[in-house]
């Protein structure tokens, strides 16, 4: 690691390269993967069941779980709302910081 990156943010780092938003849209998909699954195995409820409730193949909960893919908000909330869940999304501020392009963002 150089040292222009020491003592510095991940998101800095992210930034610098280019890649913050890709990065955060890819976590955000991993934790809300993780979240559903989760939910199914409390809810006792396996990817074939689930199927069935959201009356659609196997093949489509497995898109739905895996975070490589894009799924539409539609499905996410129906897949929430068959293990008691809803989908919550927010738009936030975000914080005054000067992009490497120097343009600030």
């Amino acid at each position: 690691m150089s040292k222009k990156h020491m003592g510095s943010s991940i998101d800095d780092f992210l930034n610098e390269e280019g890649i913050f938003e890709e990065a955060q849209a890819q976590a955000v998909k991993e934790v809300v993967a993780w979240q559903l699954t989760e939910a199914m195995k409390k809810k006792n409820i396996s990817k074939n069941k689930m199927a069935t409730l959201l009356k659609t193949s196997r093949t489509q909960v497995d898109r739905i779980l895996d975070p490589k893919n894009d799924i539409t908000l539609g499905s996410l909330q129906r897949a929430a709302a068959m293990v008691g869940r809803r989908v919550r999304i927010e738009l936030v501020k975000e914080k005054e910081s000067v992009h490497p392009s120097g343009r600030q963002r």
